[in-house]
């Protein structure tokens, strides 16, 4: 009888093993990495607000104040650091005012102020560094009726904007602290019909909220 000699059949390369290992491996890490991920999707964010009071000192305000709620008949008052005439001061529990005429800070048809009014806004911004340092200013522009309201509203936006911008470069407050804001012609104190009380409806008023 014939003698027939059958061969071992070849195990796989050592390669094959090792593609298949490192397969293995990376779906492994995929799954691994996909469970993490959505776990941190489930997870609720924490709190990442910082109470401006805590983490800059006491001096801050610690919210945001509600420029609406402040009423600009507030009783009349007065502030030692305040001696110009031409300087109207108002206040109220939670807020100060100080007022200057349009006519004071520009000139007719101008948004930029003049050179004469610069010491009573220094008179101003020492107040504020003095007695409100670090808390939120707000600068609100008055206009008369003349022209259209869209016009005034624009015209109060302007002046508002640089008596903010020479409270940040000369008076040393924290551009972040101070707002803009225009009210137009929407609030007269005196009559349109005359140009006396024109020129008293064109004003800027420095509104500070107190620190708590």
């Amino acid at each position: 009888m014939a003698h027939l000699e059958v061969k071992p059949k070849n195990g796989a390369p050592w390669w094959l093993w090792l593609l298949l290992s490192l397969i293995a491996l990376g779906l492994v890490l995929y799954f691994i990495n996909r469970s993490n991920s959505e776990a941190r999707l489930n997870e609720t964010p924490a709190d990442t607000s910082v109470n401006s009071a805590t983490a800059q000192g006491d001096t801050l305000a610690t919210t945001v104040p509600n420029w609406n709620s402040v009423d600009f008949n507030s009783a009349e008052s007065t502030d030692p650091n305040i001696t110009d005439k031409d300087i109207r001061v108002r206040s109220s529990d939670g807020y100060t005012i100080y007022s200057l005429g349009e006519n004071i800070l520009f000139a007719t048809d101008q948004n930029t102020i003049q050179h004469n009014s610069e010491a009573k806004l220094s008179q101003i911004s020492t107040a504020l560094e003095k007695d409100f340092s670090g808390a939120y200013v707000g600068v609100f522009g008055n206009t008369d009726s003349t022209g259209t309201a869209s016009h005034n509203k624009a015209l109060g936006i302007e002046r508002a904007t640089a008596v903010k911008d020479w409270l940040v470069n000369h008076g040393h407050i924290a551009p972040e602290k101070i707002s803009i804001h225009s009210r137009g012609e929407n609030a007269p104190v005196a009559t349109n019909e005359t140009p006396s009380g024109r020129n008293q409806n064109r004003n800027v008023e420095i509104v500070v909220f107190r620190n708590k």
